[in-house]
């Protein structure tokens, strides 16, 4: 038998705003913005105290990270589609003949190749696991994160 141990951390102030663009077929949306839900899965063996992860801690880690994407706009840095360049102290941001200029202090570049739900998630669990590992977590043996960017569409990544 199999035992399986996990906790998890969800919604509440585990948000953020957000605008963006995702590519998509070669087109891009329009600009636009979610409040987006961010739930956490942990899994692992129980510490010596009895517990997978600190309800507290995790919750506090991954408000973190979601702070840091709150009321920005999220960049594909590593985008197919879009033509991108950084200046001294904005981004310039080009598809076809529409043509976006953000200061930096409002964007969240991030290295992914689109700002979709699914990407999202990557980049957070990715963050998150770091962020467990530097805390000592070698007990923790699944890391799951979902971004809902509305109720009821949610992209999903899962490492460990």
């Amino acid at each position: 038998m199999t035992v399986t141990r996990r906790v998890t951390v969800e919604r509440n102030r585990l948000r953020f705003a957000a605008a963006h663009f995702a590519t998509f077929l070669g087109e891009c949306e329009p600009l636009h913005g979610h409040n987006y839900d961010v739930t956490v899965d942990v899994e692992g063996d129980l510490t010596e105290d009895s517990w997978v992860w600190d309800f507290g801690d995790l919750k506090r880690l991954t408000k973190a990270i979601a702070d840091e994407l709150d009321h920005k706009f999220l960049l594909q840095r590593e985008s197919r589609v879009l033509t991108i360049v950084e200046g001294a102290d904005d981004w310039e941001i080009s598809f076809g003949e529409r043509r976006y200029v953000f200061p930096k202090s409002d964007v969240a570049a991030l290295p992914i190749d689109n700002t979709t739900a699914e990407r999202l998630a990557e980049w957070f669990a990715e963050r998150l696991r770091a962020a467990l590992s530097e805390r000592g977590a070698a007990n923790v043996r699944r890391l799951t994160v979902g971004i809902e960017e509305m109720p009821g569409q949610a992209g999903w990544y899962t490492v460990g």
